[in-house]
Formats: structure tokens, C-alpha cells, sequence
């Protein structure tokens, strides 16, 4: 037992940790740069947000680590209570003044200052949620009713984007862990009609679906960052106008430092250096499917599919949004936006994937 402790401990996927802390601190270098203009209009202070994105990236890489070292079969015990927990802070962002309203949504929940946002850490937990009772063969209500409620409660958020993942992510789990085809179908049609409904009845969502239908009336009302958007990618043509160069961080485009960023991203390296991030992207979900795909059991095996999956769309949806393929969601570039709950939730999730990584390898 003690030398088969020790080779799990050698034994985790290296270069996923690598690529991980690589992005980590491409993100702080990246909001460092893109924040700077923001934080000293608002704090007078240009590193504002950069210490406060290295702060959370250390302590999410510590919280990493430390989860690496715990056998993923602990989540499967406490799934229930975390999502539970989880649940409760989905419902608190939705009291004022607990919950605090930005840019037309309410998404978080602010303790004296303490702030923090629990679509962020939902995404977590009710992976490992799905994971253990699809695992265990539960009935479809044992699926269903929790996802309906989650949704629901992001909705009224609203913050359709990250309803838009929790419904990528728990499909995904559901569809390899064996339930019907048929059901699927009928789940994911109803999903489209309830999302249809939502959308046509909030002046907020229909807003956002009519500035993306239509980007270039009203440019300096509600289509202004969309056109922003393109100013910048337009701006960084094939090379990019160079490190630390952007015109449009300069409180010119909105959310610059967080949803944004990408565009910062393509206008100061290019197109060139923007399809080198991509690929970077693409590398590092194709070292998160290998650990799906040598998970030692069914739990591990729809968890860690969860994961994965969650972080693919999350990149997919944030990029199309930038490069306007999809109306702007809200939802943050995995590593690179500026985001305390973002970057802690998906470094413990990383660190849930090494875990199962480490016995993958050793069975």
C-alpha cells in the first residue's frame, strides 16, 4: 500500500498542471494590462485588479494542490450537501441588499468584503452532483429536478450564459452515463422553449438578442460594445498593434478586464497571437479528455466529463460572443477574465481532474 501511495503521488498529469499555472498567469499578466486604465479611474491605483486577480490565482493554485491530494471519491460522499449549500447561495443573490446587481444582472452576493458569485461555484457542484447520482442510477427525476431549479434560479438572475454551460455540461452527463436518447431529446426541447419564453418576456434578454441581430444600430446606445468589440479586433489586424498598446482598454470598451478580455487579447498580439491562445485552448481540453477517457471508474469517468465539458463551453461561448458568432452572455474567458469566483471554482475543478489523473494511471 505505501508504495503504490507513492507512485499515485508522482503520478498526475504534469503537463495539465503546467498548462494550467501557464494560463493562470497569462491571465493576471493579461488583466494587469487591460485593467489598468479602469483601476485608476476608480481606485486611482492601476494594479488594482491585477493584485486582486494574483491573490485569488495563488489562492486557487493552493486550493488546487491541496484538492490534487484528496481521492475524488470524497466529492461522491459530501455531492448532495455541496450542492445543497450551493443552491441555498443561488437563492440569497436574489434578496437585496445581500444581492447586488451589475450591468442589468443580479449575480452577487456581497458580505461586507467579502463578494463573491455562486453561478460560478454551481457549475462545480452540481457537476459532482450529476456525476454521483448518474453513477449510482438514479431515476431521471433524481437528474431533472435539480437541473430545472438550478436554471431556474440563474434565469432570474438573468444570466442565460451560464444557464446556457449548466445545460452543455449536465446533458453531457446524462447522455454518457447511459440515459435514453428519447429523454434527452424531450429534456433539451423543452429547454429551448422555456429559454425561447424567458427571452421574448425580459426587456433585458431580448435587448441582448436584438443588439446581436442587429450590431450596428444604435452604436452608441445599446450596441456600443458590440462595436467596440470590433473596433478592437478590427484594430489588431494580423500581428496586433503590440504588448500593453490597446486603444479600446482606455474606457472605450466595456468590461475590458473581464468578459472582454479576448478582444484586448486580439488587439494588442493579432490575429496570429489570438489562434495561438486558441490552440493553447484546444491543447489543454485535449489534456482534460485524456483524463475522461482513463478515468478509473464510473463516477470519476462522468465527473471528470463534466468538468471538461464545462470548460470547453465556457471558452467556446465566451470566444464566439467576442468574435460576435453569439449575442455577449456575460460569461468569463476560463483563466483570463478578471474574477475571483471563476478562477478559484475552475483551479479546484483542475485539481479534482489531477486527482483522478493520478489513479488513472496507476490502476
Amino acid at each position: 500500500m505505501k508504495i503504490r501511495l507513492k507512485k499515485q503521488r508522482k503520478s498526475y498529469d504534469k503537463i495539465l498542471l503546467l498548462t494550467t499555472v501557464t494560463f493562470t498567469l497569462l491571465g493576471i499578466l493579461f488583466i494587469l494590462d487591460a485593467s489598468g486604465p479602469e483601476a485608476l479611474n476608480k481606485f486611482s491605483d492601476r494594479f488594482y485588479f491585477a493584485r486582486q486577480q494574483l491573490y485569488w490565482g495563488v489562492l486557487g493554485t493552493f486550493l488546487m494542490l491541496f484538492v490534487s491530494r484528496i481521492n475524488y471519491s470524497v466529492w461522491k460522499k459530501f455531492a448532495v450537501v455541496l450542492f445543497f449549500l450551493t443552491l441555498v447561495t443561488l437563492i440569497v443573490v436574489l434578496i437585496p441588499p445581500i444581492g447586488v446587481k451589475v450591468l442589468g444582472a443580479k449575480r452577487w452576493i456581497v458580505l461586507g468584503e467579502f463578494t463573491f458569485q455562486p453561478s460560478e461555484i454551481v457549475k462545480l457542484t452540481l457537476a459532482i452532483y450529476i456525476a454521483k447520482v448518474a453513477a449510482s442510477g438514479k431515476k431521471i427525476l433524481a437528474y431533472l429536478v435539480p437541473l430545472i431549479v438550478v436554471l431556474f434560479l440563474v434565469m432570474l438572475q438573468p444570466d442565460l450564459g451560464t444557464a446556457l454551460i449548466i445545460a452543455v455540461v449536465t446533458f453531457s452527463q446524462l447522455y454518457i452515463s447511459g440515459l435514453p436518447i428519447l429523454n434527452l431529446f424531450y429534456i433539451g426541447f423543452g429547454g429551448v422553449i422555456a429559454s425561447l419564453l424567458l427571452i421574448i418576456g425580459s426587456a433585458y434578454r431580448r435587448s441582448r438578442l436584438l443588439t446581436f441581430l442587429h450590431p450596428i444600430n444604435d452604436v452608441l446606445g445599446r450596441s456600443y460594445h458590440i462595436t467596440q468589440i470590433l473596433y478592437a479586433l478590427g484594430s489588431g489586424g494580423l500581428l496586433g498593434v503590440g504588448l500593453g498598446q490597446s486603444r479600446q482598454k482606455y474606457l472605450f470598451l466595456p468590461e475590458a478586464a473581464t468578459d472582454s478580455i479576448f478582444a484586448v487579447i486580439s488587439e494588442e498580439i493579432g490575429f496570429v497571437g489570438a489562434f495561438i491562445v486558441i490552440l493553447l485552448f484546444i491543447f489543454f481540453i485535449a489534456r482534460c479528455i485524456k483524463i475522461v477517457k482513463t478515468a478509473p471508474d464510473k463516477f470519476s469517468f462522468i465527473l471528470a466529463l463534466g468538468i471538461t465539458s464545462w470548460l470547453a463551453s465556457q471558452t467556446l461561448i465566451n470566444l464566439n460572443s467576442i468574435v460576435v458568432l453569439t449575442p455577449l452572455t456575460g460569461v468569463p474567458l476560463p483563466f483570463f477574465s478578471y474574477g475571483g469566483s471563476s478562477i478559484i471554482s475552475i483551479l479546484i475543478a483542475i485539481g479534482i481532474l489531477l486527482n483522478i489523473s493520478r489513479h488513472a494511471e496507476t490502476r
